[in-house]
């Protein structure tokens, strides 16, 4: 879809640019992991097929009364060239270490994998003061090296258990020897059950609440196979029964409103498996459109 070529009806990708002084600031960086994939995903760019996807969408948070355009600057770093090979996991440290100061950093996956590099990359030597929520159908707790095991990586690394918090971890998408791992390294978990009869803004504060209890800085992962697999048929390990794109896109948009909260990802998208209109896509973008919306909240 084309950028609107009307001046009054500005594209999503207008907000990159070099900003104002007093706007808060974003900065987005891709990662697009997908060799390691459990399940075999395609090579073609995810966050260059959500780069395209925010040109569908425009500035203006109806529901806000606030133009994204007036409030924040985004800083477009590019995307780490390779980050499965040889390599590739300092390539992704040299380019987060290159970011100037900002609000908020928004990681384009690549599938899971790329929460073990890019929380890895921003966290340093510091890995030990973050917290972690993840919005996920999976518990990604596998051993090994894959697009599935990302927060046991993290924990092995260091990331303190008890500060990570699980959410939307679905029946039959998971194994009991996993979770019991999980339960012993002390991770906790919010029950998808728990979206059908609680707000998802409720489950967002409490999870941050675990996650970020210490005071740190919180990561947060946002896997889109949490979705009803109607609504994401891009992601691989979607299933029926799955949140909506409203619970999705509600979460998201609470918990990067927390000042704790550094960096956001979106992941687990496979280009060539979306449907002919895009809708994967399309939810992916407005993740990332909620989540800057989030960072304007901060100081209203």
């Amino acid at each position: 879809m084309p950028a609107s070529p009307d001046p009054k009806w500005p594209p999503a990708t207008s907000l990159v640019g070099p900003g104002d002084e007093g706007r808060a600031t974003v900065a987005v960086v891709g990662v697009p992991t997908y060799a390691t994939s459990v399940t075999p995903k395609s090579s073609r760019s995810t966050p260059a097929a959500l780069r395209e996807a925010l040109a569908r969408y425009s500035t203006w948070a109806t529901s806000d009364g606030r133009d994204l355009a007036e409030l924040v600057s985004v800083l477009d770093a590019g995307d780490v060239d390779d980050p499965d090979g040889e390599g590739g996991v300092e390539r992704t440290r040299a380019l987060c270490a290159a970011l100037p100061a900002r609000d908020l950093t928004v990681v384009l996956g690549g599938d899971n994998a790329a929460t073990w590099q890019a929380l890895s990359a921003l966290a340093g030597d510091r890995l030990d003061g973050f917290g972690l929520v993840t919005l996920d159908a999976h518990l990604d707790f596998r051993e090994g090296r894959s697009n599935g095991s990302p927060v046991r990586q993290l924990v092995d690394a260091g990331l303190p258990g008890p500060r990570v918090c699980q959410v939307g971890l679905a029946d039959f998408s998971n194994s009991a020897p996993y979770a019991r791992d999980a339960r012993a390294a002390g991770l906790h978990a919010i029950a998808r059950e728990r979206f059908y009869d609680e707000r998802p803004e409720d489950l967002a504060r409490e999870a941050l609440a675990l996650a970020g209890a210490h005071g740190g800085p919180v990561y947060v992962d946002v896997d889109l196979d949490v979705a009803d697999r109607s609504t994401v048929p891009g992601c691989p390990g979607s299933a029926p029964g799955g949140l909506s794109a409203a619970e999705v896109r509600r979460f998201v948009r609470a918990v990067a409103a927390s000042p704790q909260v550094v960096a956001l990802d979106v992941t687990e998208i496979d280009v060539e498996r979306d449907a002919p209109d895009g809708r994967t896509l399309r939810l992916g973008a407005l993740v990332v459109l909620e989540a800057i919306a989030a960072v304007t909240r901060r100081a209203a």
